[in-house]
């Protein structure tokens, strides 16, 4: 586990949005991937979206494509997800997480440090 920051989550209604924010304080982000798992009430956490450590490769799970966006900023340590059009199946704690060096995806085997997470309810 990292020290990560994280704000943003909350109560939202459907078609919401929300930005989740999370800050490394105990390493660079500059060589790590990063990304959002999610787990939602009842199921497993499962991998959501991602950026690699270079190149800025992104990876979007289907569910999410064209609502979410994920976005880092190396100097102040920090990476964001942007959700949009929220629907009630992204009701979820989500997750921020960080691959020494990896790709655009990830698993949980691959993670180095994790976020505390954080609770997205979306309301229908």
């Amino acid at each position: 586990r990292c020290s990560c920051r994280r704000w943003g989550g909350g109560l939202v209604q459907t078609g919401g949005f929300l930005r989740l924010s999370c800050t490394a304080s105990e390493f660079a982000l500059t060589n790590y991937a990063v990304g959002w798992f999610r787990q939602a009430p009842g199921k497993e956490r499962e991998f959501v979206v991602g950026i690699s450590w270079r190149w800025g490769i992104t990876y979007y799970e289907d569910s999410v494509k064209g609502r979410f966006t994920i976005d880092r900023d190396n100097g102040k340590n920090t990476m964001y997800l942007q959700m949009n059009n929220l629907k009630p199946e992204d009701t979820a704690v989500y997750y921020c997480a960080a691959d020494f060096r990896g790709g655009a995806v990830f698993t949980q085997d691959d993670v180095d440090y994790w976020g505390q997470g954080t609770l997205v309810t979306v309301s229908s």
